[in-house]
């Protein structure tokens, strides 16, 4: 169906005040998860990307705002459009959050999906021609995973987890950091996130049986998800055991102490689970896991955070 008409049919009849409205429009675009990314965003900036560079000199960097910005347009964006799309599975496997996102018509919604990817866009201009087409490339990619890639079980895991390691790769390139370590450390995160979309398809299986989305569970059953998934935690070690062996990752080894007994547990956890209940839980605990791993950052060095602080209080 084409978005406007889809847009034009769902339009809510009752009235609200603006801020019910700002609530219900932060919870489509989970302005929860963008804070959190644009927070990673910074601290891998300063804790990996630039490791060489004053604290001062990087929040201070006009160009990695307007990429961070240019991050929050996109993801807002692309929050917007998947909603759109998953308006009637969402009904079934999240209802009360659905009522919430329901509050903001359709059209309104593709409204601000529209402007956001143009300001998103266009200011990345400021930046380079690259970036610019870096986020078109990226939006169009959301788009497309939306409305068509979600249709293919492997396909959409794999994608899901590449879009949301994505925005990362935009402050990596800025910097022109290429190091062993952020690879290998991405490898963690990529396993990570294939993870928790293979719990998150098992979660809200039954939704998706109703629209008849074809994701790994309802095409492969949820055996061979759970399978599959014990498989990318055993694979999760391996980059943790490189990590391991170098030595500046510093006080972030406790960090990847702790992932290995969360990603045992969560394996345990798994092949007990059966409700929508119980699967829920092990994706929140993935989720704490990454926030985590997000804090961590700061523990990659000791001599980084000290040479950071010293630099701060001399600009004081």
């Amino acid at each position: 169906m084409d978005l406007l008409e889809e847009a034009k049919k769902n339009t809510p009849a009752k009235k609200y005040p603006f801020y019910i409205k700002l609530f219900s429009l932060l919870s489509v675009v989970r302005g929860y998860n963008i804070a959190i990314l644009v927070f990673a965003q910074y601290m891998a900036s300063i804790f990996i990307f630039s490791h060489d560079r004053s604290l001062i000199n990087i929040l201070l960097d006009f160009h990695l705002y307007i990429i961070v910005l240019s991050t929050i347009c996109v993801i807002a964006s692309g929050y917007i459009i998947n909603n759109f799309y998953d308006s009637d599975t969402d009904r079934i496997n999240r209802p009360e959050k659905s009522k919430l996102d329901a509050i903001v018509s359709q059209k309104t919604k593709l409204s601000i999906y529209f402007t956001l990817n143009f300001i998103g866009v266009g200011i990345s201009f400021i930046v380079s021609f690259r970036a610019a087409l870096f986020f078109a490339t990226y939006i169009f990619l959301i788009w497309f995973y939306s409305h068509k890639l979600k249709k293919y079980p492997l396909v959409s895991l794999f994608s899901a987890a590449t879009l949301t390691i994505l925005p990362f790769f935009a402050i990596f390139v800025y910097f022109k950091n290429f190091s062993y370590i952020i690879f290998t450390h991405a490898a963690f995160v990529f396993c990570i996130l294939l993870i928790k979309e293979l719990v998150k398809d098992l979660e809200k299986i039954k939704g998706d049986v109703v629209q008849n989305y074809k994701t790994i569970p309802i095409v492969y059953g949820e055996h061979f998800a759970k399978i599959l998934t014990s498989l990318l935690i055993l694979f999760a070690f391996d980059p943790i055991y490189f990590l391991f062996k170098n030595p500046e990752i510093g006080g972030m080894r406790y960090y990847f102490y702790a992932s290995m007994g969360v990603l045992v547990l969560c394996g345990i956890l798994l092949w007990r689970s059966k409700s929508q209940k119980q699967y829920n839980l092990i994706h929140n605990i993935l989720k704490l896991l990454i926030i985590a791993g997000i804090f961590s950052m700061a523990f990659i060095d000791h001599d980084v955070i000290i040479n950071k602080v010293d630099n701060l209080l001399s600009c004081l």
